[in-house]
């Protein structure tokens, strides 16, 4: 076919156009064809019903199925993707728009079923209206039956992606599609609750401009990436194989590093540095942080946003390989904005660490922040609750978890990321109960006098070491290189994955149970 648009003809990537960009909507069929290879059609427990008696509806279905090949308006397949074997779910917009029937909901959810079962994960493909008006009440529940699918999938620790594609609305993108650890979209998609149509008929008003659009959803936190049709084979590749554990040749984790908790100076070179020059040091510009650290990573994937309308980059969580081992990474990112978090931030965080917890793999934080989000807005918006939250969902996840603080650690916005398994801080890094010039603040009223107070605090890594909150000081090299800290953050990993995995958890409770508590 040609392009609508300039009317190139179609390439090796179908329905998308290499001369403009533009994609158009393709079948079911030939989108699975495309993606995938090997692929098995799923059984398909299609269901004839006409629970409202709506005139006409059993002829046009019958007509629909004629014209498109097609039982309902999905197709589920067994496939490989890449190297992975998944379940895909693709909907067809030419069958009644990909709207929701009993007979949709059945496929879905034998699907999810199907994938639970052989242990493996599901990708879905919507492209809908939303609910089949001819089938009523009799649709919208297949909100839940769906949901219920998608939540046993989940509880057994499998990765669930969707792909949405134009147009996603409705009951298919408020059940199973949000449900998804992973949300993508094409460019240019119409994605919403409602269709456009249907808002600016309820409320009786104009959309503004980008409503309703994966860009939107995107800038919204809605949405994790926008993914043109071409790169969508490979991102969908690294993203399901991320969870798979590979090998790492020549890999020797060592024997487990002691820690000496009183004097702390056997392990890395120590001292002699006032504690205000450290404070400076952990706040300096050409320090390497996050990105320093994603950049060196082997990245599969990137989440964005709280699913509840923002998304604050000063905290990142990606989906990445650190020494080989499938990890999620939470990191502050001092180098977005003003460093300090907001809600939507520790909300983002919640994401990324539930994820871990259901797929069994271990969680690295990345500390680095002058501390939490004080502003107006953000107390509104339950920024100390957030912080409380966040503590509780680092405690309550059962993979190990390792906590690295690359910079400076502000206060309890800062910690509620670092009370992992094992505590590691850079040489030069700082931790503090308060920043300096805060504490210069309430003692003398007087922020000047910060250096001076930094001093009687020591947030640096020696006295963490001595104190026994810190478990290792990674000595750093000078610069942007984080390769000492990543195999430091390595074989911290590689010594928890040999202990017992049921023990994680109940371990780090005990430990910070009677943190800071010497007598």
């Amino acid at each position: 076919m040609e392009c609508s648009t300039c009317g190139t003809p179609d390439g090796d990537v179908p329905g998308w156009c290499s001369a403009c960009g533009a994609s158009r909507r393709i079948a079911a069929r030939t989108l699975l064809a495309w993606l995938t290879r090997d692929a098995t059609d799923l059984p398909s427990p299609a269901l004839d019903g006409d629970p409202l008696a709506w005139p006409g509806y059993p002829a046009r279905r019958d007509e629909v199925r004629a014209a498109t090949g097609l039982d309902e308006a999905v197709v589920a397949v067994e496939a490989d993707v890449g190297s992975t074997r998944a379940v895909l779910v693709a909907w067809d917009f030419d069958f009644l728009g990909g709207s929701m029937s009993s007979g949709v909901g059945a496929v879905v959810a034998a699907a999810y079923d199907h994938a639970r079962e052989a242990g493996l994960p599901v990708v879905l493909l919507p492209s809908t209206g939303g609910a089949r008006m001819q089938e009523g009440m009799a649709s919208l529940v297949q909100m839940a039956a769906t949901a219920v699918a998608a939540r046993a999938h989940a509880v057994a620790g499998l990765l669930q992606v969707a792909v949405l594609r134009d147009p996603t609305t409705g009951g298919v993108f408020a059940s199973h599609a949000n449900l998804a650890d992973v949300v993508l979209a094409e460019p240019g998609a119409t994605i919403g609750f409602a269709g456009p149509r249907v808002a600016e008929a309820m409320t009786g008003g104009s959309l503004p401009s980008g409503s309703h659009t994966a860009e939107g959803a995107r800038a919204a936190g809605l949405v994790d990436a926008v993914v043109p049709r071409p790169e969508l084979p490979d991102v969908l590749h690294r993203l399901l194989a991320w969870p798979g554990r590979a090998p790492v040749a020549g890999r020797d984790p060592g024997a487990p590093r002691a820690v000496d908790r009183q004097t702390g100076r056997a392990a890395a070179t120590l001292g002699g540095t006032d504690a205000w020059t450290e404070v400076e040091r952990s706040r300096a510009p050409d320090r390497a942080r996050t990105p320093a650290f994603l950049a060196a990573l082997d990245v599969a994937a990137e989440l964005h946003g709280d699913r509840a309308g923002e998304d604050d980059r000063t905290i990142r969580v990606a989906l990445v390989r650190w020494d080989g081992t499938p990890a999620v990474v939470v990191a502050m990112d001092r180098t977005a904005g003003d460093g300090r978090p907001r809600p939507a931030g520790y909300r983002k965080a919640w994401r990324g660490l539930r994820l871990a917890d259901r797929l069994g793999v271990p969680v690295v934080t990345l500390v680095d922040t002058p501390g939490a989000d004080a502003s107006a807005s953000s107390e509104a918006g339950g920024i100390a609750a957030h912080i409380a939250r966040t503590f509780s969902e680092v405690l309550a996840v059962r993979s190990p978890v390792v906590s690295l603080v690359v910079g400076e650690g502000g206060s309890g916005g800062a910690l509620a990321l670092a009370v992992g398994d094992r505590l590691l801080i850079q040489e030069h890094a700082t931790f503090s109960v308060i920043a300096p010039e805060g504490a210069a603040a309430i003692l003398h009223r007087d922020a000047g006098r910060a250096a001076e107070v930094a001093e009687l605090l020591d947030p640096t890594s020696a006295r963490l070491l001595e104190l026994g909150i810190a478990d290792e000081v990674v000595p750093e090299p000078s610069g942007a290189e984080v390769a000492t800290a990543v195999a430091a953050v390595g074989r911290a990993l590689a010594e928890l994955a040999a202990g017992d995995p049921a023990g994680h958890r109940a371990q780090r409770w005990t430990r910070w149970r009677s943190a800071g508590q010497r007598p």
